[in-house]
């Protein structure tokens, strides 16, 4: 990029690689069968996180600065639209077709894509939220807010079935923070497991049927986690701040390794059923 780099993503048929960046705020494609660019696309405004729909690259939502939410096909820019509050994080719920948008508001807007329309929002406790997920197998939707706590909702009846504190459980006995955590990063693993970063540089691992967490991971440099990933062949989770990317195995929490690179990490992305990682810094 001509600037810098935020986000990377995988396609689920594991072809195309999409990173966006700036300035000029842009998306680029890359074909890892031909290990070459197929495209570049130039934005209007900066993307905040995106996510690709469809198996390969024919189907893009992008999340942008100033409430913006862009649709592109194969072709190119194919519709835009806006949320009423400024977005964070957004996830994709596969069998009702709904996205679901969180942000600088207690509300998760949903905008239903079979339909073209805005559904009604869900309600939560939050005064505002930064991160969320949905869980592959069950689609249990969870969402993490700036008061530290994950609240869990069940899309089909839009009524909240859980609530952690992830900010008291992240306290432990060798722990040194300052102010309150709020979560940064929120990633499932499977139907039950589940790890949540903070910003104040822990990540937790859960099972959804205990409200304390298995184990909790300290970065040590009080950053915000950027990026939490799962590697299955090995039971690793992969989880990254700004300064540094930790590999720890998901069981015991033992250290796998480490690596701290000369510049600021922005993102961090896993090929599917393999051990490429690929990192983005701002250089």
């Amino acid at each position: 990029m001509p600037t810098v780099s935020t986000k990377i993503k995988v396609s689920r048929d594991g072809q195309y690689i999409m990173a966006v960046g700036t300035y000029k705020p842009r998306v680029r494609c890359f074909d890892t069968y031909q290990l070459s660019q197929k495209f570049e696309r130039c934005l209007d405004s900066e993307v905040v996180t995106f996510e690709i729909l469809s198996d390969d690259y024919s189907k893009i939502v992008f999340l942008q600065c100033g409430r913006f939410v862009e649709f592109h096909s194969q072709h190119g820019h194919y519709y835009k639209t806006r949320i009423p509050k400024f977005g964070r994080d957004f996830s994709y719920h596969y069998p009702s077709c709904d996205l679901y948008f969180v942000g600088a508001s207690s509300e998760v807007y949903r905008l239903n894509l079979e339909q073209g329309r805005f559904l009604n929002s869900l309600q939560t406790e939050a005064s505002e939220s930064n991160a969320c997920d949905i869980n592959p197998v069950h689609f249990l939707f969870a969402m993490g807010t700036a008061e530290g706590k994950v609240e869990c909702w069940d899309p089909r009846t839009r009524n909240r079935v859980g609530l952690l504190d992830c900010a008291l459980s992240s306290v432990t006995a060798d722990t040194e923070i300052e102010g309150l955590p709020s979560i940064s990063a929120l990633k499932f693993d499977g139907a039950l497991n589940m790890a949540v970063g903070t910003s104040t540089g822990q990540v937790l691992l859960y099972d959804l049927r205990s409200s304390n967490p298995l184990i909790v991971k300290d970065h040590h440099y009080g950053l915000p986690i950027k990026s939490i990933q799962f590697q299955h062949q090995l039971d690793l989770i992969i989880s990254a701040d700004s300064r540094i990317i930790k590999m720890w195995n998901k069981d015991t929490g033992k250290i796998f390794t480490s690596m701290e690179p000369e510049h600021d990490i922005n993102d961090v992305c896993l090929y599917p059923n393999s051990g490429i990682l690929s990192v983005l810094m701002s250089c």
